[in-house]
């Protein structure tokens, strides 16, 4: 994008922010709901199998001690 040669000729862009409000039983409701789905538990499967793969490893074998 080139910048127009005069910035004031530009309206700056308006961001409109609006307040959303949701009830806290709807929200409870939802996440349980999502907590007894299938999909919940292969999420937490999977970052279960991820914390593994960095976990740290003993070595295999070991140097004997002289």
């Amino acid at each position: 994008m080139n910048p127009s040669p005069n910035p004031e000729a530009a309206p700056p862009p308006v961001v409109a922010v609006a307040e959303v409000r949701y009830s806290l039983p709807q929200i409870l409701e939802e996440l349980k709901a999502e907590r007894s789905a299938s999909t919940f538990a292969m999420e937490k499967l999977d970052q279960n199998e991820i914390g593994k793969l960095f976990k740290a490893k003993p070595p295999r074998r070991v140097k004997p001690k002289k």
